[in-house]
């Protein structure tokens, strides 16, 4: 599906950066911030994750996240504060984990209820609401935002991702099902937590408003995946296929195929094996197969990923060391949901 959105701004605070402009130079320079945390595993060592700066070890799940999405919702709103947003009819729409051990249904509608206390800081008269669950649930909400904007071009959308995997219930479900990086699993993946956020608006809004782009938004695809992680053949990439081909249809391939790709590849092998039956079934749509997996910086940061990945591929085209002008970002959720997005620079790169 083709789009005519803009990227007005983006947020971020992540383990290796506390702003969108600090996180993605520390992940441009490689940098890892993992630590040891005191929650003990089975073989009688701590655990290492990649954990916030700020926060303390004592804070838990839903009050972890809670400061990061206010942090990152603080610095979009600094930003857009000379343009008058306020007076923009807005939505603020939150990607949250999916349930599971240490993350319910009744925390994801706490934080939506003190997101709304929040947005009164900023005299901002927006709808709050959960639209995305998992590592795909902000593509699926751009998709959304995509849909009403051809209805209501005056409108600002505000898109959050949050995530935290920090909690003890949490570290036991993924220690059971083999999935926390330690020494006796080879397949797991480094737990993290992170928030990131994109403001999104049509064009006519933006020349409205004065402000200046940071991205287009060229296309999006989603789609669900039926071979989940728990099959017993893993993904063969159909879902992630067809999100592929929705999102760069508005391309000539392969002339105009994706430059970059950030994918949340996180060194799990389901989803490793995932991608490498995407890259067979739709080669045309990637320029080179060489990717970007930032979970090597910040670990996994689940339904944050796909606003921190598309503010890797804004920071690239803003400084200008993007491969090109178009950046596919790819990601799916535990539930089977796949998404895919597609970023062009609104400068020739």
């Amino acid at each position: 599906m083709s789009l005519a959105l803009e990227v007005l701004a983006t947020g971020a605070r992540t383990p290796v950066g506390l702003t969108a402009e600090s996180s993605a130079a520390a992940v441009r320079a490689g940098i890892l911030r993992g630590r040891e945390f005191p929650f003990i595993s089975p073989s009688g060592e701590p655990v290492v994750v990649a954990a916030d700066a700020l926060l303390a070890p004592t804070c838990e799940g839903r009050a972890r996240m809670l400061p990061m999405l206010a942090s990152v919702l603080d610095e979009v709103m600094r930003k857009l504060s000379p343009h008058r947003v306020s007076r923009c009819p807005g939505y603020v729409w939150l990607t949250l984990p999916e349930s599971r051990p240490g993350f319910d249904d009744s925390d994801a509608a706490w934080i939506a209820d003190r997101v709304r206390t929040k947005l009164v800081e900023y005299s901002l008269s927006a709808q709050v609401e959960i639209t995305g669950r998992g590592h795909a649930g902000t593509l699926h909400t751009i998709g959304r935002a995509a849909q009403l904007s051809l209805r209501q071009e005056d409108a600002l959308f505000v898109i959050c991702g949050v995530d935290s995997y920090l909690h003890p219930k949490t570290f036991s479900w993924l220690e059971q099902d083999r999935r926390f990086k330690q020494a006796r699993i080879r397949s797991g993946f480094l737990p993290g937590e992170a928030a990131g956020c994109l403001v999104l608006a049509s064009a006519n809004l933006r020349v409205h408003l004065r402000a200046q782009p940071l991205a287009n938004v060229q296309g999006i695809g989603t789609a669900q995946e039926t071979l989940r992680r728990e099959s017993e053949t893993g993904s063969l990439g159909v879902a992630m296929t067809a999100a592929v081909r929705d999102a760069t249809a508005g391309l000539v391939l392969s002339l105009e195929a994706a430059d970059a790709l950030y994918l949340d590849l996180n060194g799990e092998r389901y989803r490793s094996e995932e991608w490498g039956f995407v890259a067979l079934r739709v080669p045309e749509a990637f320029r080179q197969l060489t990717y970007q997996a930032p979970s090597d910086c910040w670990g996994d940061v689940g339904a944050a990923f796909g606003t921190l990945a598309s503010n890797l591929a804004v920071q690239s085209f803003t400084r200008r060391y993007a491969p090109g002008p178009r950046a596919l970002v790819l990601a799916g959720s535990d539930g089977g949901q796949r998404g895919a997005l597609l970023l062009q620079s609104p400068l020739p790169c």
